[in-house]
């Protein structure tokens, strides 16, 4: 979203585009500048401002039809404010620009839907950090939708050799070292790699995903 259309102004010193932001979001969101105010007078985030700011801005966008009488007492706590500031922190250290948006999501969700504990949603946060875009290419191609000839065909194959055919710019032993790391962060429990099954087990991948890991999927599967 570029700022002319969005009316923030174009990049100059920190301290200027944090009171810039903060009068933006008060004017497009009233009811949520305050707790953004609050976290961008007491944070310094330097150079790094510009990613803020644009989190800030698709967040502006998303809740600009938005009303809620829970989520506009839910943004006055501290909690809230503990949370945004958190998650503005991590995104101000995000090069990557799918993670921001992951970021922006995160705070979109909490603030139209609270009442997730508070402890759930730091968790959530940290883990949001290990993830890097190579995982989420493959989260994607765990809930693609099955090859409609391999179906109907039958055939046989294992879970590696499906995600290699959706990842055709990965070798195996890339995808099995982020299907590990998945492992391990709980997002997903796919032990059996190479093990030989039918269709329905090596291409209905999106079973492996855990309870856990689709609250990651609903921010990245579009």
């Amino acid at each position: 979203m570029s700022d002319e259309r969005s009316g923030l102004p174009s990049e100059r010193h920190g301290t200027e585009i944090a009171l810039d932001v903060a009068s933006f979001i008060s004017s497009a969101v009233p009811w949520i500048g305050g707790p953004v105010s609050n976290v961008l007078n007491g944070v310094s985030f330097g150079r790094k401002i510009s990613r803020v700011r644009e989190i800030i801005e698709g967040v502006a966008h998303d809740l600009s039809n938005f009303k809620s009488e829970v989520s506009e007492k839910y943004v006055k706590t501290e909690e809230f404010e503990e949370l945004l500031e958190q998650a503005l922190r991590k995104a101000s250290e995000e090069r990557n620009e799918e993670k921001r948006r992951i970021y922006k999501e995160f705070l979109v969700g909490a603030i139209k839907a609270p009442g997730e504990p508070y402890e759930e949603q730091i968790l959530y946060l940290r883990k949001l950090e290990e993830i890097q875009p190579d995982h989420i290419k493959v989260l994607r191609a765990l809930t693609q939708t099955p090859d409609l000839n391999s179906v109907m065909s039958g055939m046989f194959g294992s879970p590696i050799q499906t995600l290699s055919e959706r990842l055709k710019d990965m070798d195996e032993k890339r995808i099995e070292d982020l299907v590990n790391q998945l492992n391990d962060m709980r997002i997903t429990n796919l032990t059996s790699l190479k093990t030989m099954m039918t269709w329905s087990g090596s291409q209905r991948l999106e079973h492996s995903i855990t309870p856990y890991g689709r609250r990651f999927l609903a921010f990245i599967k579009e």
